[in-house]
């Protein structure tokens, strides 16, 4: 296997080994959900873990905001945050433990969420920080929001641009290699993308769901874009038809992808958020998104659920999004670093 997600195929195999008959897990695993949910009596408890295993001098905000945006996206709110730091032997330090923690406690209160726990190793084996997650949030029964809720002549509505996070990621771990090849404010401002306008999305996830009648939302991370958009169709067995003209590239990462001969759609995008809403009001979604300062846009449609499909439309015709075997950036450090 390369770099990257599991390939969906062979996740499938791993998952259908699962069973439960507990009658509280609402939500269990599947390709294309964010998080797990539990039944909590009045209230349902919304998990989610992920780990920030590329390299970057920012995995505690990193590691926050990815965790969050899961519970955004099934329409949780979150709420506590736990954290596993592993530090690589020999180059463990206390400013390196220091500066992830700080990270962690400031993204922390920046979304109002409790950091209630955790563990820090210094450990053999890796050669780089790595960092786990796992936040724990809550939603009303009647305010959950999965795949399942996706319907024929739904509208499909990107909020933020793509790909934020790889803009942020090359800049950053590149700094050297393109220093002198672009001016120092462009690789600073590209290299802020994790602030301004950030990775994200529980604010837009919020407003989407106040706004209009949200049926599914989904961020896209690794993969990109088109991995988010075959998520979702794998998640609810919809073929979805998107017009790529309306796919909103910021001019910064299609840049830098160019420049090392990436597809944008193709690489990390947090910071982005996919929401699938029923098509009457629609449009209410994308003018609340934007009256809070947030990109958004209708990209396309759920046109049938008899398998899943994304398809491009463009005025050059139609054309299949082939399922990404892995997040292009993987392939600029393997061939690059």
């Amino acid at each position: 296997m390369s770099i990257g997600k599991i390939p969906s195929a062979d996740l499938a195999q791993l998952l259908a080994r699962i069973s439960s008959t507990d009658p509280r897990i609402i939500v269990g695993p599947g390709i294309g959900l964010d998080a797990a949910v539990l039944e909590m009596g009045d209230h349902y408890l919304v998990a989610k873990t992920d780990p920030i295993t590329f390299a970057t001098d920012q995995l505690g905000r990193y590691a926050v905001h990815v965790n969050a945006n899961d519970v955004a996206c099934m329409g949780g709110i979150p709420r506590w945050f736990m954290a596993t730091l592993l530090m690589p032997e020999g180059q463990a330090h206390e400013e390196l433990a220091t500066s992830v923690f700080e990270q962690i406690v400031e993204a922390c209160e920046s979304l109002d969420v409790g950091l209630v726990g955790g563990h820090t190793e210094i450990t053999f084996g890796i050669d780089r920080p790595i960092l786990m997650g796992c936040m724990l949030g809550e939603v009303d029964p009647r305010q959950l929001i999965t795949p399942a809720g996706i319907r024929v002549g739904d509208v499909v509505i990107q909020a933020g641009g793509v790909p934020i996070e790889a803009t942020a990621l090359i800049a950053r771990e590149k700094a050297d290699e393109l220093e002198g090849q672009f001016e120092t404010e462009f690789l600073s401002k590209c290299a802020n993308f994790l602030e301004e306008p950030g990775i994200s999305v529980v604010a837009a996830a919020q407003a989407a769901q106040a706004s209009g009648e949200v049926h599914a939302m989904h961020d896209p991370t690794e993969g990109g874009l088109a991995t988010g958009l075959w998520e979702l169709a794998q998640s609810s067995q919809s073929a979805l038809h998107i017009q790529e003209s309306d796919i909103y590239v910021v001019p910064e990462g299609r840049i830098l992808c160019e420049h090392y001969d990436l597809d944008p759609l193709f690489c990390l995008a947090s910071g982005s958020l996919l929401i699938v809403a029923a098509r009457e009001g629609a449009h209410q979604i994308v003018a609340a998104l934007r009256d809070r300062g947030i990109p958004a846009a209708a990209i396309g449609k759920v046109t049938e659920q008899a398998g899943p499909s994304v398809t491009l439309v463009s005025d050059a015709g139609m054309r299949p999004l082939a399922a990404p075997a892995r997040d292009e950036v993987t392939k600029l450090f393997e061939t690059h670093g």
